[in-house]
């Protein structure tokens, strides 16, 4: 009886197991971005591209993390315990991290990436985060020991960005030029997605990090996919070939928010942005050794600078490629900074008759063989240079072509010309900084939380380096900024911060155009998850990325 019990649930069981089908595999969840550009390079020390900055917060850790509401939260650190003189930082690095290829994250990487940074000022922008660094130490694998040179009082700024790379890769690369010429082409970091593949110019496909010790993906896969122009980034999402674009015209944000299964959302960057009118005003004086400063010898005139301030209409511009979402720019310091914006200034007024006039009273007569545009210097004999500026943007800009065009109508009412182009953006990244191969560009910033940044970008020390994309040199700034680094009263560093806001606004260093807002399309129907309920936006940022998952 037990025999025949046990052959008919046999029997039954394999009855039961023939009935039921195994169950089919889910399809790998992959979220497609559509962006405008591509990483200029894969090394966070020679970077200047803010997409490549994008991949390097999706691939890397850093010390801390900054999150969309302002704040900032410990990274790769457990605890961090500050000297009474303000002058220690020591951090216990969590336990248990590894890199994507295997290998142990330790506190000894933390050290090697900031030593390397300190060590290279030919890094643009990682370079001046050591600035105040005295010393880095691993006195172990869990700690990090900071010593500075003076007390700061902004240390997350200065860490939050500083991705950490793995030694066992970079060690080889480190002295030199080398660092320089790294191409770090396998991307190995300790973030929570690790590069799978990468064709410049075309794609960046990135696989989750699911043992990441902090925010694991819910997706498998996310790709970055270059489109060539605005109007195929459109339709990208508009027909489901990407789920979210990270910018879009904003003639195109109404219709396109009509469409089915998109949605259209906008709200202050997450990084604060400011678009600029980047006047090159190199010397010979100032020239880098090896750079070519070919820059018009009119734009080092502040009267000139001044002239083409009057004969901006900012207002138009905004109206015209923001549809009015967008308020006049004043410095380089976008005023999603809050207090560290100088609200106080006073605007150069949209006056063409002003503005002919600042010129005409400087010298700058129309030469009679160009078409009624002026001399480029006050005596004007035949064959001198003229006012007929090279103009270049990147061509992955959305609004540069068309502010190219508004600029050159605007600007021939007082006699000035312009010779429009677009330019790669990594091509253009060459001509800028530090070889100055250029006369006027249009282009732009996403800031640090903290003004530091930005601010470097306009002393004398960052000429040579190739954070400055003007050349601009100013004895009194450069003595400012070395106060309000290290000034710890909130108030005095902001007093500090107004006045060299003031400095370079006096000087017409940049003409501001305008500071826009974020507008990004999602598709509803892929994935939901997507962080657009907070007063900040990027869709492409790690808290949303982390956070999506399919539609079921």
């Amino acid at each position: 009886m037990r025999k025949l019990f046990r052959l008919l649930l046999m029997l039954a069981c394999g009855l039961l197991a023939a009935c039921t089908a195994a169950p089919t595999p889910e399809p790998p969840a992959v979220a497609r971005i559509g962006y405008g550009g591509s990483p200029d390079t894969l090394n966070p020390g020679t970077a200047v591209l803010t997409e490549a900055y994008t991949i390097f917060a999706l691939v890397y850790d850093a010390m801390y993390t900054y999150n969309l509401d302002g704040t900032y939260s410990l990274g790769l650190a457990e605890s961090v315990d500050r000297s009474a003189d303000g002058l220690t930082y020591t951090y216990k690095i969590r336990s248990g991290i590894k890199f994507h290829d295997g290998q142990p994250l330790t506190a000894r990487d933390v050290a090697f990436t900031y030593n390397l940074n300190k060590a290279h000022a030919e890094y643009p922008y990682m370079n001046p985060y050591t600035a105040s660094m005295e010393s880095i130490t691993a006195p172990d694998d869990t700690t990090v020991v900071i010593r500075l040179n003076a007390v700061i009082p902004n240390i997350e700024s200065q860490l939050v960005f500083q991705y950490v790379l793995p030694a066992h890769v970079w060690q080889a690369h480190a002295a030199g030029a080398a660092a320089v010429e790294f191409e770090n082409e396998t991307l190995i970091g300790s973030g929570p997605f690790k590069l799978l593949e990468y064709k410049q110019g075309e794609f960046v496909r990135l696989g989750a990090n699911k043992q990441h010790f902090s925010r694991p993906p819910k997706v498998d896969e996310v790709i970055f996919q270059t489109f060539g122009n605005p109007d195929a980034l459109v339709q990208a999402v508009s027909t489901g070939q990407v789920d979210m674009i990270t910018e879009l015209p904003n003639a195109a944000a109404e219709k396109l928010g009509k469409a089915p299964n998109v949605k259209v959302v906008s709200a202050a960057p997450f990084a604060p942005a400011v678009s600029d009118i980047i006047f090159n005003q190199a010397t010979s004086a100032s020239c880098p050794s090896k750079s070519a400063c070919t820059g018009n010898v009119a734009l080092q005139d502040r009267q000139v600078r001044v002239a083409l301030a009057h004969a901006t209409n900012k207002q138009q511009l905004i109206d015209v490629l923001l549809l009015g979402k967008g308020t006049p720019g004043l410095t380089l310091i976008p005023n999603g900074l809050g207090m560290w914006f100088n609200n106080s200034l006073q605007d150069y007024e949209y006056n063409p008759a002003k503005a002919n006039k600042i010129l005409d009273d400087a010298g700058y007569v129309p030469a009679g063989w160009s078409d009624g545009i002026r001399c480029a210097v006050p005596v004007c004999p035949y064959g001198s240079p003229i006012m007929n500026f090279r103009m270049y943007w990147p061509s992955d800009s959305v609004d540069a072509p068309r502010m190219a065009e508004l600029l050159a109508g605007m600007w021939k009412e007082i006699g000035v010309g312009v010779q429009p182009q677009a330019i790669d953006p990594d091509a253009l990244t060459a001509l800028c900084c530090p070889a100055f191969d250029f006369d006027i560009m249009l282009w732009g910033w996403g800031s640090d939380p903290d003004p530091n940044l930005l601010l470097n970008v306009m002393r004398t020390e960052s000429i040579a380096t190739g954070s400055s994309e003007t050349g601009y040199s100013n004895a009194r700034y450069d003595a400012l900024y070395e106060q309000q680094s290290v000034e710890l009263d909130l108030k005095k560093r902001q007093a500090l911060v107004w006045e060299m806001q003031r400095l370079v606004h006096e000087d017409a260093v940049y003409i501001i155009p305008y500071y826009e807002m974020q507008v990004q399309a999602v598709r509803t129907d892929r994935f939901t998850g997507w962080i657009v309920d907070q007063n900040k936006l990027d869709l492409s940022d790690v808290s949303s990325l982390v956070n999506i998952t399919p539609v079921k």
